[in-house]
């Protein structure tokens, strides 16, 4: 995996709305993100805190993404890459989570 803007679980940083609304400066694009990922996450997240230039790339990332993505930090912690390094890829329950409505998220990892 050398793309540095496919985030540790196969999600296409590019893609994302934290992102691109960092890219864009889009204050909008920020609220409406916070609100969303504060209903999906059952954690109360601010436009403020949407800021993010890619899960594995240098620079700012959310406070969701750098401090609470268990997935990054599952990652991080067996000092890999990506979940594609890990023998549980394919098996991993917080993982499906997310490859369950992004199925590229897992076609990114192969």
């Amino acid at each position: 995996m050398t793309k540095k803007l496919i985030a540790c679980c196969g999600l296409d940083c590019e893609k994302c709305d934290a992102y691109l609304a960092t890219l864009h400066n889009d204050d909008t694009l920020r609220k409406k993100t916070a609100e969303l990922w504060s209903k999906l996450n059952k954690v109360s997240i601010t436009p403020e805190m949407i800021n993010c230039m890619g899960c594995r790339a240098d620079g700012v990332k959310t406070y969701f993404c750098s401090n609470m993505c268990e997935i990054r930090k599952c990652v991080k912690g067996k000092n890999f890459e990506t979940c594609s390094a890990c023998a549980e890829v394919k098996t991993c329950q917080i993982l499906a989570k997310i490859h369950k409505n992004y199925e590229d998220a897992l076609k990114n990892l192969n």
